[in-house]
């Protein structure tokens, strides 16, 4: 009884950890940016917000808009999330503490 019990939990709890693969492939091949990389982008960030927008039309406005986003997107480092639900995280520290 014990043992199907602890069978039963260990399935229980390996099907509550649900990973999400994140990851965007740049232009070179991996999907980690190295230092010289980031400084260049962070600098033309940094143009793009001193640029007189008020001067700008719309489409100028809305292109820059999308390089603003696309940039952020590629400065976000993917990896690998675990999400674990509310129920699941309350059964894991009861049964810690009924363990223990």
């Amino acid at each position: 009884m014990k043992k199907i019990f602890v069978c039963l939990l260990a399935i229980g709890l390996s099907l509550t950890f649900i990973p999400e693969m994140k990851g965007e492939v740049n232009s070179s091949g991996n999907s980690t940016l190295n230092s010289y990389e980031v400084k260049k982008i962070v600098n033309r960030l940094e143009e793009i917000k001193i640029t007189a927008k008020s001067k700008l039309s719309p489409p100028e406005k809305s292109k820059l808009r999308k390089e603003v986003l696309s940039i952020s997107e590629r400065l976000r480092q993917p990896g690998t999330v675990v999400y674990i639900s509310g129920g699941a995280l309350i059964l894991i520290i009861v049964l810690l503490i009924i363990l223990l």
